[in-house]
């Protein structure tokens, strides 16, 4: 098969070389800058490209165009008086066509005499997040090596993410867990946004976002504003640009994840656009007509869209819609010979649509508001692997009602305030059965049925005061008020963040706040005594430093702690920490027995990034880590937990050495995560693992590394364009460990391995 992927991708790139034009192709950049707080236009900002050393002035509604320039790739600069000068890179000029850029510009308050101010801003910085922020541009995402176009793989090379598993796309931040994180697509909030997703949490197994809608991400990896709640960890606020709005544009898809394509354009009204995409996996076609190696055959689709509206200069409506649907059925010999732990089938819907309107009062503030309904559907049977054991029927649906408003206001260059509320209704519907099956310690549990329709309501309100009381200091005060119908709890959230720049190149920074987050609905309503559960907290401690080593190359540095309270515990399992079963096992399996809300964990480290922008030819980030996470069990007695891998490094770059070629790799290593070791005499004498309950998380699995390889070739032709991309995951066949199992059939201690090497192949046309 690997034999296969190469031959297709030589013949491709050598028809493609043939089909090239000999005329140098033209395209246009178009689009609009902004105030970064207020989002007002701003008039008379010059766009400048050094390259080919020419450019545009900003109307009065903000919006520019440059002409017929040729394709490529260009770094295109922005300057006004009274604003920090933006650069935006790695701006792809395409042909025949139309490439939309928006440039949000950060007022320059900072004044330092006798140090040399920096002429250029490569780095996006969040007006909300001083600390633990990171920002991804479009083109950053879809050449990632190992990401296969999924941002939840891309932010996995971040320092504060732990490495667990290859075959999950799984987000554990800083110590926490995969519930722990939160999306949001302009304004609207997506439950999840990979396709088999795990119940109740954030991961799944790939990303269902269409790479080529992403304008940009920031990912907040703690300390984050008032304006979120009810998650303990981590946000990625996400932007989907604007369809083309002068002419209709297409795109056809062949990659990894599927295939499929994207149709944008202007509405007819032309007051604004549209952008659509509908994308289908292939693995099932394949399995049908080539040996694989595998009966799996997991079938996968998804289909997104934006709609944009202007009503006039201050109101714009953007819709918004997500719809996944995802289906997989395996039996008994299948899971046999692909080392998998449990067996059945899964069909899994998910669906998202929201509203959001935005409302310009003046040039001083704005107003976003977005009603939002989401729902999803679960139907799985599950079997135990070599037993052939029945483990649980989840027949669950969940639809979500929620309005979101979030407001700002610039009193005056130094005071100004953010405020607002979101509302959630929610209605769950279960008909769950879990049957009886022995825990990890080899007690047996009793089957469990829930049948269940529940009603819940949560309302949140917060608001942020910034200020810059003098100069080089600016200061962040808010809180969150949050209250659930379901266990009448009303809590508050205060958050602090500030920021002192030693220098127009080096800044301090620190955060303190206090998070909280319900329990996923899917484990709450288990059981009518988890009511009285307590709402589990964490309190973020943050300090940091950035420093400017030149205009396109930035090193930064924080520590933190994190104390949690409030977890949910089993006396059935008294050394276990619950929360990370949905790392290592189905989801939340049944917990039905008197829980208590005792537990805690202590997550804390130390992170360094350094990274440098394409300004030229070349970029990366080097990375590395050294954290601790553990946690207090039933029992009081501190543990490891299995997000722990104490050491991560990575290093991330790649090479342009003109615009029709470009070469990346990412390498990365971790420490071990650690593990329960099986106790052998009981696991044998029951042909069942049983753990070794005196010895939790005792034992680490080996080092973890891998390097991924990329290679991309960019043809622009008279009316159309075409990218060709190979890129090989885990290059050098590391065999790391994924988890240990107890094989039943050979009754003994087994492996599951992550990810070999994995040759993919890409292929993207543009007309």
């Amino acid at each position: 098969m690997k034999i296969r992927f190469a031959i297709i991708f030589f013949v491709l790139l050598n028809l493609s070389i043939c089909l090239q034009s000999a005329p140098a192709p033209t395209g246009n950049i178009y689009g609009y800058t902004t105030d970064s707080e207020t989002k007002s236009p701003l008039q008379y900002v010059n766009v400048i490209i050094p390259k080919l050393e020419t450019g545009a002035i900003t109307d009065s509604t903000g919006y520019f165009s440059l002409n017929n320039l040729q394709t490529g790739s260009y770094s295109i600069e922005f300057i006004i008086m009274g604003y920090k000068n933006s650069v935006k890179t790695d701006v792809i000029v395409r042909s025949n066509s139309d490439t939309f850029l928006r440039a949000e510009l950060q007022k320059s308050t900072i004044q330092v005499s006798g140090i040399s101010v920096q002429d250029k801003q490569y780095f996006s910085i969040s007006e909300k997040q001083p600390t633990s922020s990171v920002n991804f541009s479009n083109e950053e995402i879809r050449r990632a090596p190992g990401s296969a176009g999924d941002i939840s793989r891309i932010v996995m090379n971040l320092p504060s993410v732990a490495k667990m598993d290859d075959q999950k796309n799984n987000l554990v931040v800083r110590g926490g867990s995969p519930i722990e994180n939160a999306f949001f697509i302009d304004n609207i909030e997506i439950p999840n946004i990979n396709h088999f997703p795990t119940q109740g949490t954030s991961g799944g197994a790939i990303g269902l976002l269409n790479v080529d809608f992403i304008e940009n991400v920031d990912f907040f990896t703690g300390g984050f504003s008032s304006e979120y709640g009810n998650r303990l960890s981590s946000i990625m606020n996400i932007k989907y640009r604007e369809g083309n709005r002068r002419r209709f544009d297409g795109q056809l898809d062949l990659n990894f994840t599927g295939f499929g394509g994207i149709l944008e354009g202007p509405l007819p009204s032309k007051k604004g656009s549209f952008l659509l995409s509908v994308r289908r996996s292939y693995l099932d076609f394949l399995v049908d007509t080539i040996d694989l190696g595998t009966d799996i055959a997991p079938n996968y689709g998804d289909s997104q869209g934006k709609f944009v509206y202007d009503i006039d200069n201050k109101n714009k409506l953007s819709f918004l819609f997500l719809c996944a649907d995802d289906h997989s059925k395996s039996n008994a010999d299948t899971a046999q010979k692909n080392d998998m732990v449990y067996y059945g089938n899964q069909d899994i819907y998910q669906n998202t649509f929201g509203l959001n309107w935005r409302h310009l009062w003046n040039n001083n503030g704005y107003s976003n508001t977005s009603l939002a309904y989401t729902f999803t559907k679960y139907n799985e049977k599950l079997f135990e692997t070599g037993s052939d054991n029945f483990l649980l029927r989840n027949d669950s649906k969940k639809g979500n009602s929620k309005i979101r408003n979030v407001n700002f206001y610039r009193f005056t260059d130094n005071i100004s305030a953010e405020f607002g509320l979101d509302t959630q209704f929610q209605i769950i519907d279960l008909d769950n059965f879990y049957n009886e099956y022995e825990n990890s310690i080899g007690d047996t549990i009793s089957s469990h049925y829930v049948n269940k329709k529940e009603e819940t309501f949560f309302l949140g309100a917060f608001f942020n005061l910034k200020l810059s009381p003098f100069n080089r200091f600016s200061t962040s005060i808010g809180t969150r008020l949050d209250y659930s119908s379901y266990n009448k709890n009303f809590i508050i959230s205060p958050r602090f963040s500030s920021s002192y720049h030693l220098s127009n190149i080096t800044t301090i920074n620190g955060a303190l706040g206090l998070f909280y987050q319900n329990f996923p609905s899917v484990f709450l309503f288990q059981d009518d005594t988890n009511e009285k559960l307590k709402t589990p907290k964490a309190i973020h401690f943050i300090l940091g430093v950035e420093h400017l080593l030149s205009e396109d190359t930035k090193i930064s540095g924080e520590i933190y702690r994190k104390n949690y309270d409030n977890f949910p515990l089993d006396p059935l399992n008294p050394g276990v920490f619950m929360i990370d079963e949905v790392q290592g096992n189905y989801a939340f399996f049944s917990h039905h027995d008197d829980i208590n809300d005792n537990g805690a964990a202590i997550s804390q480290g130390v992170e360094v990034i350094l990274q440098k922008k394409l300004a030229e030819d070349f970029y990366g980030i080097v990375s590395g880590s050294y954290f601790s996470s553990k946690y207090r069990d039933y029992n009081g007695k501190w543990s490891n937990r299995i997000c722990d891998n104490r050491t991560i490094f990575g290093i991330e770059g790649g090479y342009k050495p003109n615009d029709k070629w470009e070469m990346s790799a990412r390498w990365i290593f971790a420490g071990g995560r650690p593990y329960t070791p099986y106790d052998l005499e009981s696991s044998i004498a029951a042909n069942h693992g049983i753990f070794d309950s005196t010895n939790i998380n005792g034992k680490r699995y080996p080092d973890y590394h891998s390097l991924n390889l990329r290679v991309d070739r960019r043809f622009h032709f008279r009316k159309s364009n075409l990218v060709i991309y190979l890129s090989v995951w885990n290059a050098y066949n590391r065999k790391n460990i994924a988890s240990y199992y107890w094989n039943i059939t050979e009754n003994r201690r087994d492996e599951i391995y992550q990810w070999g090497l994995l040759p993919i192949f890409g292929i993207e046309y543009e007309f």
